[in-house]
Parts: C-alpha cells; structure tokens; sequence
C-alpha cells in the first residue's frame, strides 16, 4: 500500500455552522485573535453583522447595505474558518464555467476529497451572484428564517478573489459541506457571500488541510443549542445556496 505524502497544515474554526444555523450568533472570539490563527478565511460577525473575508492577513467586512470596510480588531465572530493559505495545487480554470461547473473541476483538482481544502480563485466575472446576512436584532431567530431577507446583489465584468473552503460531505453541521465562499473585488469595494457565477477566465489554488482545530464557544447559547436537527441538510441548502 502506497504511502499518501504531504505536509500537515492546520485548519482554525471557532464554533459549529449547525450552532449559526440554531441562532448561536454571539461569542467572544474577536476578530485580533482570530487573525492570530490564520491571514486567510472566512465566516461572519455577531448578529451577522456582514460576512467576513480575510485575504492577505486583512480582515473585510462585507454588509448587507453593499459597503466594505476593514473589520475592526476588536469586533467578534460566532463563526469563522482560517487557514494560513499554501498553494499545494494550482490550475488555470476553462473559460465560461457556472459555478457548479467550477465546483466540478475543483473536485477534480484534489488529492482526495477526504480532506478540507481552502480554496482561492482570482478571476475575471461575467457576473457574480451574491447575498449578504443582515444584521440581526435578539431575541435571534433561526439562520433559515433570518436568511430570509439577505440582500442579494449581482455584479457584471468584475475581477476579484472568491475565498473560502471545500469541505467534506462527512463534516456536515461541523461546517457546511461541499464549496463555502465568499467573493471581494479587485477594489475591495463590494463583496458577498457566493450563489453562482459565470466565469471568463480565472486561477485556482487549493490548500490541503490535515488537521482541523476546532474551538467551540463557552457560552449559554451554545451549550442550550440543537447541533443535530433532523432537517440539518435541508437547512444548510437554504441558507447556504437558497434552495
């Protein structure tokens, strides 16, 4: 039996995306800290205040109002996913790929689909379609309910990075399984969290990750939180690509 070869790489996450999807909206893991474990990632901001993309050791908040601007150090999470980004695998993408087609060649790109992988793709957009969360007042509703008014926004001829993470389908409810990512343009000027795309032409890159660290929050509405809900994939689907 052959030996599988590579280099451990730690992957951070803060909180469980089956406790977001319960209303777990709060912690005390600032955004400081965060960046601590990692330049590269992605999650969101109590209350979902916005989704965040952190690129190059710099943390973005993206709203639900369209603006960006730099996360301050000291806002906090209840869920975030970072990684310091090595490019293990890389190739140019074929021109005019959907998202789900990406998807598909990704796949194709992995070692195995056993691991997590973050993944990174500068491209040029025909259009991208995105929704940004929209902050959250208590008491917190469900993820499925408060997705219900996420501002979708669509940009055309755009150039930007989609960051995030591919996940394997055994992780469900720990993270959301499959592609999870988030888009910024070249300007950092708008950004959102991916529904679908057409792609002109564009880069990936893949980081192998082998081990998870997963820190989970000591706070009351975590350890009051239903993780495992019987409805957990069909959740994910809505909130995640709005099934």
């Amino acid at each position: 039996m052959s030996k599988f070869t590579v280099s451990r790489h730690e992957i951070f996450q803060t909180s469980l995306m089956s406790a977001l999807l319960d209303g777990v909206y709060e912690d005390e893991m600032t955004v400081r800290d965060l960046l601590g474990h990692g330049s590269f990632g992605i999650g969101t901001f109590n209350g979902l205040d916005g989704e965040m993309l952190i690129i190059g050791g710099t943390c973005y908040q993206l709203r639900a109002d369209g603006g960006v601007s730099v996360a301050d150090l000291g806002a906090h999470t209840p869920y975030a996913v970072v990684t310091n980004f090595v490019p293990h695998i890389e190739s140019e993408l074929p021109p005019g790929l959907s998202r789900a087609e990406v998807s598909t060649f990704i796949d194709r790109m992995t070692a195995s689909q056993n691991y997590m992988y973050a993944l990174r793709i500068e491209g040029d957009f025909e259009w991208i379609r995105m929704r940004t969360v929209v902050k959250q007042q208590k008491p917190y509703r469900p993820m499925v309910e408060a997705t219900d008014e996420d501002a979708i926004i669509e940009l055309h001829d755009v150039t930007g990075v989609v960051a995030g993470f591919r996940t394997p389908l055994y992780e469900q409810g720990i993270g959301v399984p499959g592609c999870h990512v988030h888009f910024i343009n070249d300007e950092r000027t708008a950004g959102g969290h991916v529904l679908d795309f057409k792609l002109r032409s564009g880069r990936a890159a893949l980081c192998l990750g082998t081990d998870l660290r997963l820190q989970l929050p000591l706070t009351d509405a975590f350890r009051n939180a239903d993780l495992s809900p019987d409805d957990l994939e069909w959740q994910l689907q809505k909130t995640e690509q709005h099934k």
